[in-house]
């Protein structure tokens, strides 16, 4: 494929706006913590909402150690490079110049909240998993009338929030009740 550039201007040169450090914190309604991580570097422009999601959803590695992720570049840094290596091996790129194109114009879409992937690349892409990270977000599921599809169903759905992604069920086919 051919790329044209759209939003990034020098090829490899994309510069990261002003960014700032929040502190991140989620209570529950009788306010007590669910989710605290100080010091995380986002694009001045978001949201505080922006970087709760971020950090609480997205971000990679376990938490209170320094092997989390704390900031949008890492994450950025982590999935960008990653479609840019699988497009290359799969020979997407009519040259290396359209392989840079891309990563910068993505990064750039990123970034600037011009796009953002489904949540199974946030969680998997770049980590060392074989996790899903390029197929369908959500699914629906199709339940018969029996005990055993109900349970067939508990599985699947669990196997599918597992790696992140969500599903509806087709509960059509359940007797009314009597």
């Amino acid at each position: 494929m051919k790329f044209t550039r759209y939003f990034t201007k020098d090829a490899g040169q994309f510069v990261w706006p002003e960014m700032r450090l929040v502190d991140v914190t989620i209570t529950n309604v009788d306010g007590t913590l669910l989710f605290e991580q100080k010091d995380v570097e986002i694009p001045k422009a978001w949201s505080d909402m922006a970087a709760r999601i971020l950090a609480q959803k997205y971000f990679w590695g376990k938490r209170g150690t320094s092997k989390r992720e704390k900031s949008l570049k890492q994450v950025v840094n982590r999935i960008v490079p990653w479609y840019v290596a699988q497009g290359k091996k799969q020979g997407y790129f009519s040259t290396d110049e359209d392989a840079q194109i891309f990563e910068d114009e993505l990064t750039y879409m990123i970034v600037y909240q011009y796009f953002a992937f489904n949540s199974p690349v946030w969680f998997n892409v770049g980590v060392d998993s074989k996790k899903q990270c390029m197929v369908s977000a959500c699914y629906i599921n199709e339940l018969q009338d029996s005990m055993e599809s109900i349970f067939d169903l508990a599985k699947t759905e669990g196997l599918i929030f597992k790696d992140g992604s969500g599903s509806g069920v087709n509960l059509s086919n359940l007797r009314a009740k009597g």
